[in-house]
């Protein structure tokens, strides 16, 4: 019942506008995780940016079945190292500067140069009590995964390298 595993890894790629700089991070993440990708909508109008609810303006993906296999090319894009600030708790965030830092992925000069987000959310057996929608109940403080075992978790796992944040 203490065995960490990988939940899901949700990629975002927040492009800001509609048209052509939305499709082109849309083929990215269909490319890299093999499956269709959802289109995130404006819910704030932002003056500035030329931003007003309901315009598209990024895409995502979560990977719950492959997520380990990704995983590990994720982090082979920041070198296997992470930031301790990237951890809080059970989930991990960290960006990816370039999509061709990620082994299997090739410049497109259509494309250009585009970066994403990634969220990593771990559990342990038991999670389901707190999610079912019959009888929820709370998780245990014993239960629950802390900063230190998701870091010890990575490290083991990935053989990931964690940084203090600077």
């Amino acid at each position: 019942m203490r065995k960490i595993s990988i939940e899901k890894v949700c990629l975002n790629m927040g492009v800001g506008e509609a048209g052509a700089a939305l499709e082109k991070a849309k083929i990215i993440i269909e490319r890299l995780t093999n499956r269709k990708a959802v289109v995130t909508k404006a819910k704030k109008k932002i003056p500035s940016f030329k931003i007003r609810p309901g315009l598209p303006i990024g895409v995502k993906v979560t990977v719950r079945k492959d997520a380990k296999k990704l995983l590990t090319k994720l982090l082979e894009a920041v070198e296997n190292t992470l930031s301790r600030s990237s951890f809080n708790n059970r989930s991990i965030c960290f960006g990816v500067e370039e999509y061709i830092y990620i082994p299997g992925m090739d410049y497109d000069p259509n494309i250009g140069i585009i970066g994403m987000d990634v969220a990593v959310l771990l559990k342990r057996p038991g999670l389901r009590v707190a999610k079912r929608r019959i009888r929820k109940s709370v998780i245990g403080k014993h239960q629950r995964i802390t900063t230190d075992e998701a870091i010890k978790f990575f490290e083991k796992k990935f053989k990931t390298k964690v940084v203090e944040a600077k």
